[in-house]
């Protein structure tokens, strides 16, 4: 048996807070997740309150390794803030990039949120829905039939 750890081991305390948080979503996390939720939004999969140890981020795109953070009032405290700048630090450094929008951002102008996701997610390589309709085969489009014998 393999006893090598695993990459992002979560611990059991922060998969039971990650639980909790998906069953209790404020409001402006409720809309964002209507917008993204099962590929909704340019086909790109988002998960919510997912572990990414020692944290949990709002809602992931691992295709883009996108997290993207709303917070709410709680997150405008000074001492909040730096926890904040150094957990976002250390996500960049994993690799992520890290937007992170206000609550009030979210409810009174989603369509900017969703723009500069969009922009995001492009800017990280993941496809957009239009190049995946304008991507070409390999026939050039031609039909080619196969004849065996």
């Amino acid at each position: 048996m393999d006893k090598r750890p695993r990459l992002n081991e979560v611990s059991s305390r922060l998969r039971g807070f990650a639980r909790m948080q998906r069953k209790d979503m404020p409001r402006g996390e409720a809309l964002f997740w209507e917008q993204v939720r099962g590929g909704r939004f340019r086909s790109a999969k988002f998960k919510r309150q997912v572990p990414i140890a020692p944290f949990i981020a709002d809602f992931y795109c691992a295709s883009a390794r996108l997290v993207v953070e709303i917070d709410g009032p709680v997150h405008e405290a000074e001492e909040r803030r730096r926890r904040d700048e150094a957990r976002d630090a250390w996500l960049n450094a994993q690799g992520f990039l890290v937007l992170r929008f206000s609550t009030d951002l979210v409810l009174s102008n989603l369509g900017a949120v969703m723009d500069a996701i969009g922009s995001a997610i492009e800017d990280r390589g993941y496809p957009s829905s239009a190049s995946l309709r304008e991507a070409s085969s390999p026939t050039g489009g031609e039909f080619v039939a196969s004849v065996t014998r």
